[in-house]
């Protein structure tokens, strides 16, 4: 793995509301996270890691602090600009697989395939999610395992260098689930991405390469891990 700093994040701070109601959602936060790496993001609910992510996506202002990925200050950009950031660098994964109904597989996938100038091919990446037999089939007529590989496949077909992943097993069953953490852990291998993973299995942490941890926005966990595991070897 390179050891090059690919994300870096320095005092970041989200509040939300006014006055009494003020919120500190993200409390001063600083870390890196290296190209290549799996970032494994933990913490309660509510502790600002749906935040955290959407920060870094530039869906949502910092109220202060900075944001660099791949060298670019992301967090200094107008709005046209971040479009073209998520358009360029930026793959998301949900615990909700948002697919279009009325869209095949394929056509799930291809959607954000013509947002890239640079995109993997389709039926390579429907062979590698074992999803080449259903191309054809409409996402409710395939199982919510099927439907997450779809929407792996929607975030990867742009070629990103970072993809960020919200509880992307949170509704999956333990079997499913590590058939797609296995895929990620794969897909991290093949494509050098980095990923960071919000999730709450603590077990996860055994897989990543780095593990950041959220407390009451606070960072109170920034460690990279000495042995990373594959996920075969990780029980729950």
């Amino acid at each position: 793995m390179q050891e090059q700093s690919f994300l870096k994040i320095d005092g970041l701070q989200k509040n939300y509301g006014e006055g009494d109601a003020r919120v500190e959602v993200l409390r001063s936060i600083s870390c890196e996270a290296s190209r290549g790496e799996i970032c494994m993001l933990f913490g309660p609910s509510g502790s600002g890691k749906s935040t955290f992510l959407n920060l870094v996506g530039g869906l949502e202002p910092a109220d202060s602090g900075s944001i660099w990925i791949n060298g670019n200050e992301i967090t200094s950009l107008g709005s046209r600009e971040l479009v073209e950031y998520r358009r360029r660098e930026l793959g998301f994964i949900f615990q909700f697989y948002n697919l279009v109904p009325d869209l095949t597989i394929r056509e799930n996938i291809e959607v954000t395939q013509f947002l890239s100038e640079d995109p993997l091919p389709v039926d390579d990446l429907l062979h590698s999610l074992g999803l080449w037999e259903h191309r054809s089939k409409f996402p409710n007529q395939v199982s919510g395992g099927q439907q997450q590989r779809c929407a792996i496949g929607r975030a990867l077909v742009k070629n990103p260098s970072l993809v960020l992943a919200d509880e992307p097993t949170g509704a999956l069953d333990y079997h499913t689930s590590k058939e797609i953490l296995a895929l990620m852990e794969r897909i991290n291998h093949e494509y050098g991405c980095t990923m960071v993973i919000v999730t709450h299995n603590d077990a996860l942490r055994h897989m990543a390469h780095h593990i950041l941890r959220l407390r009451d926005g606070e960072l109170v966990e920034d460690v990279r891990n000495e042995r990373v595991l594959s996920v075969s070897q990780i029980e729950w």
